[in-house]
């Protein structure tokens, strides 16, 4: 009978609101003020959604605000000009927040593949015996493989809650540092734009005076295109620092390392069309994302992270990654 699929290994397994305040979003500036440097697109978008239009419900919502005062907190608790309280309060968000998971992610990848042997070995079993039993019925290949499909995903599903490393918990990094990031960006867009609260347009003229090197007014675009152009430097090398690290790639896992690789490449002239805060704001998560990466890959840092052994780990990750970039990207010249 199928309910004997498996045998004993099978048996084993256990019992698996800027409106609401009467604020316009652009206001005038004053007398005297410096004009925007932003484009017109970029200072009118918030309004010509209209009301009740998306982006206005997204600047004026509850995360954005709670954005905005972070930023306010932090640039008034450390007295730092406006680029030193971005660069801040990125580092302790990204450190606080996305770090912790960053870990939790990669122990729970680390006991998938750990996994892995387990899984080819009871896969092996299985096809045997549903060979056999198909002979012994009759069944068409049609029949005997959903048969071997249907067994199979169960028994991983309950390998996967036995050992408590369903790999849909490895996405919990992205549920949260993609909102954070929009969030942070939408208040540093309302605070250049002058579209914040009964504060925005004193922080919009904070900030038009509170950036540094090539980039003094943070509510004008980078002329230089410094920023841009780092900020999507610096995603590639993530992204090339994980190819580096998978070898022998599906197919699936290739087109979604070109179509990051293309996203990094649009994100230059995007980071290029807002204002330097923002795009401060994005090279320093970058920044932030690229030390994680390679923080990740210390065997000292896993071990403290109690993130378990694999096989495919190393006991000198930056210097296989150096070769690995020359061999890449230097021999192929």
């Amino acid at each position: 009978m199928l309910n004997r699929l498996g045998g004993q290994w099978l048996r084993a397994l256990p019992a698996l609101q800027l409106t609401a305040r009467g604020l316009p979003l652009v206001p005038a500036p004053p007398s005297g003020a410096k004009p925007s440097a932003l484009p017109v697109w970029a200072v009118a978008s918030v309004s010509s959604a209209g009301a009740g239009g998306w982006y206005e419900a997204l600047a004026a919502s509850a995360p954005v605000r709670g954005a905005e005062e972070v930023l306010l907190a932090a640039h008034a608790a450390t007295g730092l000009p406006w680029w030193g309280s971005i660069l801040l309060t990125t580092v302790a968000l990204r450190g606080a927040v996305t770090l912790p998971l960053a870990a939790y992610q990669h122990y729970i990848l680390a006991k998938v593949e750990n996994l892995q042997p387990e899984i080819k070995n009871i896969a092996r079993h299985l096809n045997q015996e549903v060979s056999v039993r198909a002979n012994q019925l009759g069944w068409s290949k049609r029949v005997a493989r959903l048969t071997y499909l249907k067994n199979m995903r169960r028994v991983v599903s309950e390998l996967y809650i036995r050992d408590n490393c369903h790999p849909f918990k490895a996405t919990v990094l992205i549920w949260v540092q993609l909102p954070m990031w929009i969030f942070m960006s939408v208040a540093l867009r309302n605070f250049s734009t002058g579209a914040a609260n009964s504060e925005g347009f004193s922080v919009q003229e904070q900030l038009a005076t509170g950036g540094v090197l090539w980039f003094p007014d943070l509510t004008a675009l980078d002329s230089t295109w410094i920023l841009p152009v780092s900020v999507g430097v610096v995603n590639l090398l993530i992204v090339e620092i994980f190819a580096l690290q998978k070898i022998g790639m599906s197919r699936f896992q290739t087109y979604i390392t070109y179509f990051v690789r293309v996203v990094s490449v649009l994100m230059i002239p995007i980071a290029a069309t807002v204002p330097s805060s923002i795009a401060l704001y994005w090279l320093c998560s970058s920044l932030m994302g690229l030390s994680q990466n390679l923080l990740l890959r210390s065997p000292g840092f896993r071990q403290l992270c109690r993130i378990p052994l694999t096989k495919s780990d190393s006991k000198t990750p930056y210097k296989d990654l150096f070769a690995a970039f020359h061999t890449k990207f230097i021999l192929r010249k």
